[in-house]
């Protein structure tokens, strides 16, 4: 059972900051891409599940409500708000349930 397709889009690159909190970041993973390195970290502990890795803005065009339709779920951990609220506003527009689990501050 479990998620066998999975997309991961993430701006970001991982800091040192990064390292005590997101256990899937090692020292050696600083200034790549978070969503690339997450996707391989995953392929080590299930080499079965498709992931594919998307460096770039959840807000870019390429992300919009078409892009969102092919999901039956969408997973969200954002920390930005705005861009919290953009990803409910499409998943509302493409029919698509949101679990949101994004933080906001410490």
């Amino acid at each position: 059972s479990g998620f066998s397709d999975i997309e991961v889009i993430d701006l970001d690159t991982i800091d040192v900051s990064n390292l005590n909190r997101q256990f899937l970041f090692r020292r050696q993973h600083v200034g790549k891409s978070k969503a690339q390195v997450a996707r391989e970290a995953v392929l080590k502990f299930n080499p079965h599940v498709n992931i594919a890795a998307h460096h770039g803005n959840i807000k870019d065009q390429q992300f919009g409500r078409d892009y969102f339709s092919q999901f039956s779920l969408v997973l969200n951990a954002l920390d930005n708000v705005d861009a919290r609220r953009h990803v409910n506003r499409v998943c509302m527009c493409a029919g698509v349930p949101l679990i949101e689990s994004g933080t906001q501050g410490y």
